[in-house]
């Protein structure tokens, strides 16, 4: 439908399985487009243990599922913190599929939360470093490259619901959310003259393996069991019901596709209208 084929997407933070990633990444080759899967692939402190993170050998794992159905998908390990990890993912990219055309900057931290009177530096530094730094790293070597093959390009940041409304307990992913709208506007005006476009989509709660970890933090704040807590979020959403990885994925591959080519600048809730300006 989106009609991506010949098309080279690099997808962070798809290294999950059941993931927002996995999911955008499956849309992708499912639109004919080649896949590069990255996340961290290795622990990296106690802050990025094996329970948050995409390992090399699930990404491994996600590529050979996709590459059954007939899909072109290599993964490549990075730390979006890391400047020169970053400028390798894009040219394995390159240098794997020949092209880079889409980027999604999917790779995030949800997971460090804290009250703020006692919220520390070193996990402020965390979330910040990964979903505002990481962004903008891989948005200019992913630029670099598009300028220089001259034929426009497409990036779509994974932002949240959290980058229009404040939550408790998140204040550094609030501000990094909050941030990356900015980043996404900021590029979307300077870029367009090469006909790069930069967008964002802005999830409310989806209960991933990270959606799972929140709601279970969640309802402890508030004193609820799991259960009562999910409810209500369903309760208040116009749609009743969580968001889908699928429906991320189905907003991404618009986003990036000819249908939307005279859309930038812009950040599309996906919340099933429990979130609207």
């Amino acid at each position: 439908m989106f009609h991506l084929t010949n098309k080279t997407a690099v997808v962070t933070g798809s290294g999950r399985k059941g993931g927002i990633g996995e999911s955008i990444a499956a849309k992708l080759a499912s639109e004919g487009c080649r896949v590069v899967l990255s996340d961290l692939g290795v622990p990296s402190g106690a802050q990025f243990d094996e329970t948050h993170i995409g390992t090399t050998e699930e990404m491994q794992e996600i590529q050979e599922q996709l590459q059954k159905s007939g899909a072109q998908v290599t993964s490549f390990p990075c730390d979006v913190r890391n400047e020169d990890s970053v400028k390798n993912l894009m040219a394995h990219a390159v240098k794997t599929f020949g092209s880079l055309d889409i980027l999604v900057n999917n790779a995030g931290v949800g997971y460090l939360m804290e009250a703020f009177p006692e919220f520390s530096e070193q996990s402020w530094d965390a979330v910040l470093d990964v979903n505002l730094k990481g962004s903008f790293l891989c948005s200019k070597h992913a630029v670099n490259q598009m300028i220089l093959q001259g034929t426009g390009g497409s990036i779509v940041n994974i932002a949240s619901q959290a980058a229009k409304s404040g939550f408790p307990f998140a204040a550094a992913y609030t501000a990094s959310k909050h941030g990356l709208l900015g980043l996404t506007r900021s590029n979307a005006v300077e870029l367009g003259k090469y006909k790069i476009r930069v967008n964002a989509v802005c999830p409310n709660h989806i209960t991933t393996g990270l959606g799972h970890w929140q709601n279970q933090f969640f309802s402890a704040k508030l004193g609820l069991d799991y259960q009562t807590y999910l409810q209500g979020i369903k309760d208040k959403n116009p749609l009743g019901r969580t968001g889908l990885v699928t429906d991320i994925a189905a907003a991404v591959a618009f986003l990036v596709s000819d249908q939307a080519a005279y859309i930038t600048g812009e950040a599309m809730n996906v919340s099933g209208g429990e979130e609207y300006h």
